[in-house]
């Protein structure tokens, strides 16, 4: 019988903070790839659909007018893919603290860039999902919780990590026993 456990504060962040930065991710990566133009009927069409899609978002980042015309190119053409693999490995928990670490960056770093625009009165779209919503006090939370979420997650990971698993301490415990 397993006494211990396997529940606690800091596992139930980690899932929920896997399940949803790791679906917000994977979502966002793919919309921005794929849903702002659906030609994707005859099939040689959908090569056009993402460079298209690319260059919308290229449009978004450099509205932002923080980076060279290389590294708005670099940013369009790499954040989405970046996201969806990101996304995924954190979905799976696989070496979790590298992975939630990296997207505790990116969510960091998308905050600042949103709080600047913000701050600056730009009158943009966040390009988050690949659809035009305004940057607002709305998107700043939004952002603030989730970046918030993501540094938890990340803390949480490498405590957990220090720590033995719940049901193999039990097993450890069991097995300490003197017979009967």
């Amino acid at each position: 019988m397993i006494e211990a456990s396997p529940w606690n504060l800091r596992r139930v962040v980690l899932w929920i903070g896997r399940l949803l930065l790791g679906g917000i991710f994977i979502y966002a990566g793919y919309s921005k790839i794929f849903l702002p133009n659906k030609n994707l009927w005859p099939f040689f069409i959908l090569k056009f659909s993402i460079s298209l899609n690319l260059g919308n978002f290229r449009d978004q980042v450099e509205a932002f007018k923080m980076l060279p015309p290389w590294g708005v190119q670099f940013v369009a053409h790499t954040l989405p893919f970046t996201e969806v693999i990101l996304g995924f490995l954190v979905l799976i928990g696989w070496r979790l603290r590298i992975w939630a670490s990296l997207l505790t960056f990116i969510m960091i770093g998308f905050f600042v860039v949103v709080l600047r625009a913000y701050l600056l009165h730009m009158n943009i779209n966040c390009g988050c999902f690949a659809t035009p919503e305004p940057i607002g006090l709305r998107k700043i939370l939004e952002d603030a919780a989730l970046s918030g979420l993501a540094v938890l997650m990340t803390i949480f990971a490498f405590v957990e990590a220090r720590q033995p698993h719940p049901w193999a301490a039990a097993e450890k415990a069991r097995d300490s026993l003197p017979a009967r």
